[in-house]
């Protein structure tokens, strides 16, 4: 019998951003609509919305193929990947004009200047997040679907 266990692993990845982005777009929908943020936020928000999802589990997926060479651990893992997503954020964001580099610090949608030292502190709380959530809640998901 095959158990499938590439397909449970994405499942188990997909979980947790499948939950945040509809909570993300009720809050960026709110700023918009509601309190009337001149910023384009719906721009902001279709990229990770249609990428992310993916991303988590195929990372889980990439989890589970190279473990048994790795031994990894599984926060550990996920605390990579704000590395990735990162600077491929950045550089899709700069090339549809969201955001220019400046010297001080980055600006967004022509409005919003943002320090690098803000930003630094801002991927810290990211890396330290993604290794919460992978250890503690995808590494639950994997084990209650026997992956782990």
């Amino acid at each position: 019998m095959n158990t499938h266990p590439y397909l449970r692993a994405f499942l188990a990845g997909i979980f947790v951003p499948t939950l945040v982005l509809p909570v993300m777009l009720v809050g960026f929908i709110t700023l918009r609509l509601v309190l009337a943020v001149p910023v384009p936020i719906e721009r902001f928000i279709i990229f990770p919305m249609a990428i992310v999802p993916s991303l988590f589990g195929l990372w889980n997926v990439l989890y589970l193929a190279t473990h048994e060479r790795t031994h990894m651990a599984l926060g550990a893992h996920g605390a990579i990947l704000p590395f990735l997503g990162a600077p491929t954020g950045a550089f899709v964001a700069s090339s549809l004009g969201m955001l220019q580099i400046g010297t001080h610090g980055i600006v967004w949608f022509q409005m919003c200047q943002i320090p690098y030292a803000f930003l630094v502190a801002i991927f810290a709380a990211a890396v330290a997040g993604y290794y919460l959530v992978w250890k503690y809640i995808v590494g639950f998901l994997n084990g209650v679907l026997g992956i782990a």
